[in-house]
């Protein structure tokens, strides 16, 4: 028992002995021990421009529905689809029996009260005539006055009635409601339509065109610096899709009149040029703004940068060429550089490569980044 209990302390002192050992190699670097070797460089200030970007899609600047106005047959189709249309331009027709039996109605019952109305007003004057002679009852005259002014009603509602069926004739011929693109039939010859309801095709401008696009509201200003300032041919806004860059500018056509209290974003409009038309509604695209607001930017090379955890760190070179691990802010990657928001200061040394060997206070053997030359102290 007693040896057992001998041997006990022994190996629980040996590990104590061996943890201590352990805890001062990892904090401190043995003395004569071989200096890890990096190359560093300098972070340096520079005057920037690139490109803020925002998902965008494009859309029309007018756009309508067309529907008709009347119930019935379509008998009638005079355009191709995707035709470039006129405003004016007739587009469809429906069935014009019923609307035209209609207004010949309607035109008859309008002669047969004007008619009446003149009737009316010859009755009116022979009993005033009477009246003044004294020779006819107050009361048939009245009665003379009255069928007068209904016979004038009569014949107001006639007009009206004739107005609305040759409305309903009118609305029996669809056409163009401006200039633009028709798309793709959504009826054809026969299709039984019902007014207000059934959607025939949709029409839509088409140059210029709009893309819209959200920014959050803390760029408002900015947005709206930038569209009290923009000039013809302004190469501020352009669109992209995938690597292929627009041939054409933006300009900032309106800012929506509020932010969406949900997201904390604006809707803002660019329209550029569609001569072309390369730019099709629904399209979805890249906004490319020009960022010139980045004066003395600081720049690092991008493969000085490390990740962990969503977060990205450098590190320092400190006093005798002790390294630290630095907590950073990116910016923008502008290909092999990074612009870096906070983090870092002009001219502090960083380490570029050998960045895979380094941990927190370790002492590095430096060679400089753009010479090559060893400044191992």
């Amino acid at each position: 028992m007693l040896h057992t209990t001998i041997r006990t302390t022994a190996l629980l002192g040996i590990m104590i002995w061996l943890a201590a050992c352990g805890g001062n190699e990892q904090n401190q670097q043995p003395a004569g021990a071989q200096h890890i070797p990096v190359t560093v460089t300098k972070v340096a200030v520079s005057n920037v421009e690139y490109y803020d970007e925002y998902p965008g899609t494009v859309t029309p600047l007018h756009q309508v529905e067309l529907r008709p106005q009347v119930t019935g047959y379509i008998t009638g189709i005079f355009f191709k689809d995707g035709d470039r249309v006129r405003k004016g331009q007739q587009l469809y027709t429906i069935d014009q029996q019923v609307y035209s039996a209609n207004e010949q109605q309607a035109i008859a019952n309008l002669q047969v009260q004007e008619t009446n109305l003149i009737k009316a007003q010859k009755d009116a004057e022979r009993y005033r005539e009477l009246d003044r002679q004294d020779a006819i009852a107050k009361q048939q005259v009245d009665y003379a006055e009255a069928a007068l002014e209904a016979a004038k009603k009569q014949v107001e509602a006639a007009r009206a009635a004739l107005a609305a069926t040759r409305s309903n004739l009118r609305f029996s011929n669809i056409t163009a409601p401006f200039d633009g693109t028709i798309g793709i039939s959504q009826v054809r010859m026969g299709t039984s339509v019902v007014a207000g309801q059934t959607v025939l095709n949709i029409i839509s401008t088409d140059d210029p065109i709009g893309v819209d696009f959200v920014v959050d509201q803390s760029e408002i200003y900015r947005f709206t610096q930038l569209q009290s300032t923009q000039k013809k041919n302004d190469s501020t806004f352009t669109i992209a899709f995938g690597g292929e860059v627009y041939p054409g500018y933006g300009t900032i056509s309106f800012i929506d009149r509020a932010v969406d209290p949900q997201t904390g974003t604006i809707r803002t409009r660019l329209v550029f040029p569609n001569d072309k038309k390369l730019l099709k509604p629904g399209m979805s695209t890249t906004v490319r703004v020009v960022n010139r607001n980045t004066n003395d930017a600081l720049i690092i090379p991008f493969k000085a940068v490390t990740e962990q955890l969503g977060s990205f760190f450098v590190y320092t070179v400190e006093d005798s060429n002790r390294v630290s691990q630095r907590k950073i802010t990116i910016q923008r990657q502008l290909g092999d550089k990074v612009v870096i928001r906070d983090g870092v200061s002009v001219n502090e040394t960083i380490v570029v490569e050998g960045v895979q060997n380094m941990r927190e206070g370790v002492v590095v053997s430096i060679a400089d980044a753009s010479s090559g030359t060893d400044a191992r102290p």
